[in-house]
């Protein structure tokens, strides 16, 4: 039997730093990995081990300021407190910018729209998120919806931890699209 790996040739950045949810980014990084994909996790320095809230390690492949959009089909940004940090960098808000006039895959959960709020590239899209950053979302001009994924052309969202099959499964329907 022959298992099919659609994602195969695929390359994801996901960003990782202190206090990211450990499940918002492990769950998405492995279920790419398991369609085909490589995936690289970038934080603001490289071989860095970092920890998730409940305590997960990750340890960073690359540094977010060596990234170029260009090698990647896309971008999972996870949420925890991770994005209120990250977000206060130029590079990480260049790469989103980048991603989105490509049309590449924006993939955030829970706080991690945090970060495509800071980039300024929410405004008019249809997004879910956390509902403690909900008046964040919309004072960003996005529209809110209260569902467990929102998927809006390249743009993929969530709520949180309990809505991780339903944004993996956006993910790859946007991403299988796009082959």
């Amino acid at each position: 039997m022959s298992v099919s790996l659609p994602l195969s040739g695929s390359k994801f950045l996901l960003f990782v730093g202190d206090d990211y949810e450990d499940l918002e980014l492990w769950y998405p990084k492995l279920r790419l990995e398991e369609a085909g994909a490589e995936t690289i996790m970038a934080g603001l320095e490289s071989g860095k081990t970092y920890l998730g809230k409940h305590g997960y390690p990750a340890i960073s492949e690359a540094t977010i300021d060596s990234i170029n959009s260009n090698d990647y089909q896309g971008v999972i940004c996870a949420g925890g407190w991770m994005p209120d940090k990250l977000r206060r960098f130029e590079k990480v808000l260049s790469l989103l910018k980048e991603f989105h006039t490509s049309e590449k895959l924006i993939a955030a959960i829970c706080h991690g729209g945090w970060m495509p709020i800071s980039a300024g590239i929410y405004h008019g899209v249809k997004v879910t998120g956390s509902p403690g950053i909900k008046d964040d979302l919309i004072n960003a001009g996005a529209i809110w919806e209260d569902t467990p994924v929102v998927i809006d052309r390249h743009f993929v969202s969530s709520r949180r931890p309990g809505d991780l099959p339903d944004f993996c499964k956006g993910i790859l329907e946007v991403l299988l699209q796009e082959k």
